[in-house]
């Protein structure tokens, strides 16, 4: 069975199938997955997904493009949203400096607040962190480091960033970027890490590996990525599923 440990449900890009897909994951070893919050909006709509299907879990943050909507008369709501019985997480959250907007100092404000909240919960937390490699581990840093319990999300740095987090205790989230042609970074991480601090992700309905690239992305895209792992590895896939779908239900504190 694989952990799709990062996805968007919720995205309107399922809107014409989203009850047949995801009735169609658990017959297809897709075992658990974790639908991720990136705005108030998708927050609220993840409350309802994770609400209707049991195999389905959730994470409540507000996405660092989307940090502009937050005051602290919204915020609340996350903190709300965290007590619903399925939530496993904060996030997703951090720094994406490709876009000019929201200004960097309003991401770094709202990471922090929410970093804060995941402290306070004792939550996980799912980092986002796009051209801002610097910055998103200085402020992990200062915020806690090693106490934090976090998955860099999607990740898209070097060697020498990865053991920075590994020596904290943090898992690395990989998908579909590892099958692609000019992910030559991303495979030496995959390389050097361990596979005990691996978590599969899909991003979905983004980033869907190949033979699939360029198209909506969804858990049943997951073997492919199981499929590279184990190559870069030398192990089998088996084992790549079993270890990962472990590591995410240690890491979300949700029981196999």
């Amino acid at each position: 069975m694989i952990f799709d440990s990062h996805a968007h449900y919720d995205d309107e890009a399922f809107d014409g199938d989203r009850e047949e897909l995801l009735g169609s994951l658990q017959a297809a070893g897709i075992g658990k997955a974790v639908n991720v919050g990136s705005s108030l909006e998708t927050t609220r709509r993840t409350v309802e997904l994770i609400r209707k299907y049991p195999f389905l879990y959730g994470a409540a943050g507000v996405h660092p493009s989307e940090t502009g909507e937050l005051d602290e008369e919204n915020f609340s709501y996350l903190e709300e949203a965290l007590k619903e019985p399925k939530m496993a997480a904060v996030g997703e959250i951090g720094l994406d400096y490709h876009w000019p907007d929201p200004e960097r100092s309003v991401q770094k404000q709202w990471f922090r607040r929410q970093l804060r909240l995941a402290a306070g919960t004792g939550m996980p937390v799912i980092v986002h962190s796009r051209e801002a490699a610097k910055d998103t581990l200085d402020i992990l840093k200062e915020e806690g480091g090693p106490a934090f319990r976090a998955v860099i999300h999607c990740f898209s740095y070097g060697v020498e960033m990865a053991r920075e987090y590994l020596d904290m205790g943090y898992y690395l989230g990989i998908g579909g970027v590892i099958t692609f042609s000019n992910a030559k970074k991303l495979v030496e991480v995959v390389k050097y890490m361990p596979l005990e601090q691996m978590l599969l992700e899909t991003d979905c309905p983004y980033l869907a590996p190949v033979p699939h690239r360029g198209k909506r992305n969804s858990s049943l895209n997951l073997p492919h990525v199981v499929k590279a792992v184990a190559q870069l590895k030398g192990v089998s896939e088996e084992q790549v599923e079993q270890v990962t779908f472990e590591n995410a239900c240690r890491f979300y504190r949700i029981s196999r």
